[in-house]
């Protein structure tokens, strides 16, 4: 028996759930059909298991350094089924309160793959969904009035670079390990395996990036890129930019090897693991593409502003469109896309006030233009700089590497980018945030007084940097 829906969504990640939600408060009847756990990659697979991982990483580093601070421990070591099984709570607690939201809302979820069918009995346009049940029973129909399409991306391999999930990782696999490998190779070093080779590198395993840019996390600033290369550096992880790997060298045995072009030379590289992060694949297979007018260019669906296809009745959010795989960007192209089909007045996503974050060691966070970018349209800019060794609450914690750099227009004076990188600077770059959706100056940011002592009055120095006035630099 087919049952019939206002809005279906296919995934339940943090764009398909969050979705979902809005629109059960909106008054839609709403289903969400979901492969695995509602939660998806960012709750299962992704944000949050690694950021688990990372806490546990840095408080073995905390500890370990913990003489620095008057505090004498003896025999401090790594039980990572410990750290597993500490991960495993968090993701687990979070499962539980999505499935419980998931009621709370009288969303009904189906645990299955769901696919799009194109005209049938059931409606004159493509949309009736089949929804293959994971329990094995019998295909369930579902009718909607409109779509959403959230069904995410997964980790990509470069071509000839198979994943084994043994020897050969992607940051799935990875976060299932049942003990730390002594040395690993990290093909990748934008965000994800910046993330890994930080982690990995404070749990005690000798890191090695190979990068083909020639630079680490090339899309961010090239003064935080910089700076990251050069602190990771003293810790004590080896990076090779510019280096092209070739998979057809990949060597398996009892440990992993791979060749890479480095300045023209080639160079051999060894190590137990080997974690291939080069970035992910929209999921678009086998969900009734073909049944459907919906565009794909590029391996991503194209969409309106407003994040409709083709296909008005079918919207599309989160990793599948491309753009940024971030899931606080899902969750807000999600409410955009269900606010739009019910009516409301919505407007479009300024993609330009989203925030991006680095959870490494030391953390990296970004709102707005870099400074190549806002030179290249043409700006002419006003920069201010601080750093977080003249930051009392930074020495107080023992982390005072890094700064904050604040890019502005020198005609208008508003803010057109906001770089930091040190300690907590992810739980700070919000300030920032806001301050670009406000269309703020540095003045306006300086003229926010900020607590002393706190990291955050790094944000405050940095503003009034802009103008040379800056009080203790």
């Amino acid at each position: 028996m087919a049952e019939e829906y206002d809005l279906v969504i296919l995934g339940g990640g943090t764009g398909g759930y969050v979705a979902a939600i809005r629109a059960a408060q909106l008054g839609l009847k709403t289903a969400v059909v979901e492969k695995e756990k509602v939660g998806g990659t960012c709750l299962h697979k992704g944000c949050i298991p690694s950021k688990a991982l990372l806490r546990s990483a840095e408080v073995y580093q905390t500890a370990i350094k913990s003489e620095e601070f008057g505090i004498f421990t003896e025999n401090v070591n790594v039980d990572f089924s410990k750290v597993q099984e500490r991960k495993n709570k968090v993701v687990d607690q979070l499962y539980r309160g999505v499935q419980h939201l998931m009621k709370q809302g009288k969303i009904h979820v189906y645990e299955g793959i769901g696919r799009i069918l194109g005209p049938s009995i059931f409606s004159p346009m493509p949309g009736t969904i089949s929804v293959e049940m994971n329990n094995g029973s019998e295909n369930e129909m579902l009718i909607p009035q409109n779509i959403i399409i959230a069904t995410g991306s997964r980790p990509k391999s470069l071509p000839g670079l198979s994943i084994d999930g043994d020897l050969v990782l992607s940051s799935d696999e990875a976060l299932q390990l049942d003990s730390l490998p002594k040395s690993i190779i990290i093909v990748g070093g934008g965000v994800i395996g910046i993330e890994w080779a930080s982690m990995l590198n404070d749990f005690g395993v000798e890191v090695t990036v190979l990068e083909y840019a020639d630079k680490i996390i090339p899309t961010e600033d090239h003064e935080i890129s910089d700076e990251m290369l050069r602190l990771l550096k003293k810790k004590g992880i080896t990076f090779h930019t510019g280096a092209k790997v070739f998979p057809e060298t990949l060597k398996k045995d009892k440990s992993v090897s791979i060749t890479a072009e480095i300045n023209g030379k080639l160079e051999e590289f060894e190590a137990d693991k080997l974690l291939v992060s080069v970035g992910r694949k929209a999921n678009l297979e086998s969900i009734g593409l073909d049944n459907t007018d919906i565009v794909i260019e590029n391996g991503y669906i194209v969409t309106n502003e407003f994040f409709q296809t083709k296909e008005t009745h079918m919207y599309a959010i989160g990793d599948c469109i491309g753009g940024l795989q971030l899931a606080h960007v899902a969750s807000h192209e999600g409410l955009t896309a269900v606010e739009h089909m019910a009516g409301k007045k919505t407007e479009k996503i300024d993609y330009s006030l989203i925030s991006k974050c680095i959870y490494s060691s030391p953390e990296a966070a970004s709102v707005g233009m870099t400074e190549e970018q806002a030179k290249k349209d043409g700006y002419e800019l006003k920069i201010g700089k601080f750093p977080f060794r003249a930051v009392g609450k930074a020495l107080v914690y023992g982390e005072s590497d890094g700064f904050v750099k604040i890019i502005s227009d020198k005609r208008t004076n508003d803010i057109l980018g906001v770089h930091m990188i040190g300690p907590h600077v992810t739980d700070m770059i919000s300030e920032a945030g806001l301050a670009k959706v406000l269309d703020a100056t540095p003045w306006e940011v300086a003229k926010t007084i900020h607590p002393h002592p706190s990291l955050s009055e790094a944000i405050g120095e940095a503003a009034l940097a802009v103008d040379g006035l800056a009080i203790h630099s």
